[in-house]
């Protein structure tokens, strides 16, 4: 008997959405002058009528759109949030560079890929010891350092992540927060951010920035546009589609333990109280991505971007146990990706599936050679954090061991990865095939 999860599927999202959108409001009345609610009552208390946090939301969201968009923030009046975090390209990067070009001259390389903007908003805050909630799976259980919005968890706001861009000398180049915020108030819409910031930033320009920080945080908790769960497995999951036979097999080999093992850090069900998935863990883990000599700063033999313990973040600096682990992204709109795992060192999806299942079963593909002939593998760690390398199947291998996918199952395996691209429309033929042989989702 087939069983049409539907009803509850779009149940779930409206209250989930409106829980987030709930959260991002939370905020506003203690931290910005609610200046455009006509009756007042905002800006005389902390508590705000429904309707004035929803007129507040809108205009706020409104304003991070368009600040989002806006290169007059940046240093060379060229780079907005959006150039690197382009709307169609699922908010990440347009091209296959492994780091971007900033700065007030546009010719400051940045240190890391970037990443998708997307399916940020249940990303957890960032903790050394995270238990999962009984709706997601086993509350036991300590799954170590998770969370966090950056690549190595250190910022848990939008506001707070927007900021590392606007003011890093290689990203949108801005000296301090006196010149952003001098660029805001020349900004075209300066009037309505005046307007949101209310009374407070006349003598206090800060809040200008603070509102800013704010409409951006705001804008990015759109549903709509940041995570519609308008792929083709999730409509699959809906009852609304069926996976083709090969869609189905990558999802099987992606889910199972003994080949892809993908979900057990990508993770694939829905939680049990009917999320969707986010195919992530917001885990921190060391996976030996192979060094990318593209970026510049690995001209240096000496520098390592080691994630959680530097050099961007610092306060685990300490820390040689978290040095080379990085937040696990989300698999959502990975298809649309040019550019595989915080260094960008690979081009193809396909390659970076190669890449898990053939680490240890093969590591002269990925690694060099050192002088003497052997490989060096692990070669964007030092020795001291090489300890710290995920071992979990399909990295349990030993070289030369047939790894755990065939050339065809990594084919499976990156078809049904395109099943995860927000947009699907689907066609008669899904539809009518939605009853097929496939099964019901689980």
């Amino acid at each position: 008997m087939k069983f049409n999860i539907k009803p509850l599927y779009d149940t779930t999202i409206k209250h989930w959405v409106a829980g987030t959108l709930a959260l991002a409001a939370a905020g506003l009345a203690s931290g910005v002058v609610a200046a455009n609610d006509p009756d007042g009552k905002a800006a005389d208390s902390p508590v705000m009528s429904r309707a004035a946090v929803n007129r507040q939301v809108e205009a706020l969201a409104a304003l991070g759109h368009d600040i989002f968009r806006d290169p007059s923030l940046s240093g060379s009046g060229k780079v907005a949030c959006s150039s690197c975090h382009d709307p169609a390209h699922a908010y990440g990067p347009v091209n296959a560079l492994a780091v971007q070009m900033g700065g007030g001259d546009l010719r400051q390389p940045g240190l890391r890929a970037v990443p998708s903007l997307t399916y940020l908003q249940v990303v957890p805050p960032f903790t050394e010891h995270f238990f999962e909630s009984e709706d997601d799976a086993d509350e036991s259980i300590d799954n170590g350092p998770t969370g966090g919005l950056t690549w190595d968890g250190r910022v848990d706001r939008g506001g707070d992540q927007a900021m590392i861009p606007l003011l890093s000398d290689f990203e949108m180049g801005n000296k301090d927060e006196a010149a952003l915020i001098g660029r805001l108030q020349a900004a075209t819409y300066a009037g309505k951010l005046a307007e949101l910031a209310g009374p407070a930033a006349h003598s206090n320009p800060r809040v200008l920035l603070q509102t800013a920080l704010k409409a951006i945080e705001v804008y990015e908790q759109d549903y709509k546009t940041f995570y519609p769960y308008s792929s083709k497995y999730d409509a699959y999951l809906a009852g609304t589609a069926a996976l083709t036979a090969q869609e189905a097999r990558g999802l099987q080999l992606f889910n199972d333990p003994d080949k892809g093992n993908c979900a057990s850090c990508h993770v694939s069900q829905r939680g049990n109280d009917g999320t969707p998935p986010q195919f992530t863990d917001y885990g921190l883990i060391a996976l030996g991505v192979p060094r990318n000599s593209d970026i510049p700063a690995n001209k240096d033999p000496n520098y390592y971007d080691l994630g959680l313990c530097g050099p961007l973040r610092t306060d685990f600096r300490d820390r040689p146990d978290y040095c080379g682990l990085f937040r696990t992204p989300t698999l959502r709109n990975v298809a649309l990706r040019q550019t595989f795992f915080h260094n960008g060192v690979f081009h193809s999806l396909r390659q970076a599936v190669e890449f898990y299942v053939g680490r240890e079963t093969d590591p002269g593909k990925w690694y060099p050679r050192k002088p003497d002939g052997t490989i060096d593998k692990y070669n964007d760690l030092p020795k001291s954090a090489q300890a710290n390398l995920n071992t979990d199947p399909p990295f349990d291998r030993h070289q030369g061991d047939k790894p755990a996918l065939s050339d065809s199952e990594i084919d499976d395996v990156v078809t049904f990865l395109g099943t995860l691209t927000d947009g699907y429309k689907p066609g008669s033929a899904d539809v009518s095939s939605a009853l097929g042989s496939t099964g019901a989702p689980k």
